[in-house]
């Protein structure tokens, strides 16, 4: 390109070096090459993006090299990029997911599950209180404090997969998103699943993690049915729930 005369920009970076497919560096494990040109494209000024910067921070914590995806995190904020929801929860996940492994206690900590409804405000309140006291009496390590999180966050997870799935009488579960990685939570749901004659579908980060094919085909649907937005109307909302998309191309299968 170089050669060329054409200058790389954020596209390049993603598609060489970010991308989740057989063809990116991350993909084929190499993640060496993946940072020298992450330092060569900051070096020519290239302007990144936080999706990018997320698709190596997975990889990395997924290879349990967390100090290196930490180290992303840090030059994230350095470029003034602001991280997403998912670069804390890959951070968070890689972290967490090793630990537990590790914890030997399990300590009691709320579980609020009313309905389909969770709760996680009296974990938090208990993590920022008592959890914090018991590792400074020795009474716990970090590592059974992140195996009871998991295991108690999980339980409740599944506990309503299973009340919904009574409910509308379905015998299967599809696991999605950055969570739907974590092996655990799989094992989990495979579990219940099991004992209730049902399969459970679930995959790795290649689908889980942002995916930009899965976005476009979604743009492009939308876009074939007739819903459009101007340019200067294009906005996003983070917390988006997927419930609430209105799926124009779904609609004469669901009058099915």
């Amino acid at each position: 390109m170089q050669a060329r005369g054409l200058v790389p920009d954020s596209c390049t970076f993603n598609i060489i070096a970010a991308r989740a497919h057989k063809f990116g560096l991350c993909w084929d494990h190499r993640l060496d090459d993946a940072w020298e040109l992450l330092l060569g494209a900051i070096e020519q000024g290239v302007p990144l993006r936080v999706t990018g910067f997320n698709a190596l921070i997975a990889a990395y914590s997924k290879e349990r090299l967390h100090e290196e995806a930490y180290e992303l995190y840090r030059i994230m904020n350095k470029l003034g990029l602001a991280p997403s929801s998912s670069t804390f929860n890959y951070l968070i996940m890689g972290l967490c997911n090793q630990l537990a492994k590790k914890g030997e206690q399990f300590i009691d900590v709320p579980y609020v599950v009313k309905g389909m409804d969770v709760s996680f405000s009296g974990i938090l309140s208990f993590i920022e209180a008592a959890a914090i006291e018991k590792l400074k009496n020795n009474e716990c390590t970090p590592a059974d404090l992140c195996y009871s999180l998991q295991e108690t966050i999980f339980a409740m997870l599944v506990e309503i997969t299973e009340r919904a799935m009574a409910h509308c009488d379905s015998k299967d579960v599809l696991i999605v998103g950055g969570v739907g990685c974590n092996e655990r939570l799989q094992e989990m749901m495979k579990i219940m699943c099991s004992e209730r004659g049902g399969r459970l579908f679930a995959t790795d980060d290649r689908y889980c993690i942002d995916n930009g094919a899965m976005i476009a085909y979604t743009g492009l649907l939308a876009y074939a049915h007739g819903m459009t937005t101007p340019l200067e109307e294009s906005t996003f909302t983070q917390r988006f729930r997927t419930d609430e998309v209105h799926a124009i191309w779904r609609e004469k299968e669901m009058r099915c």
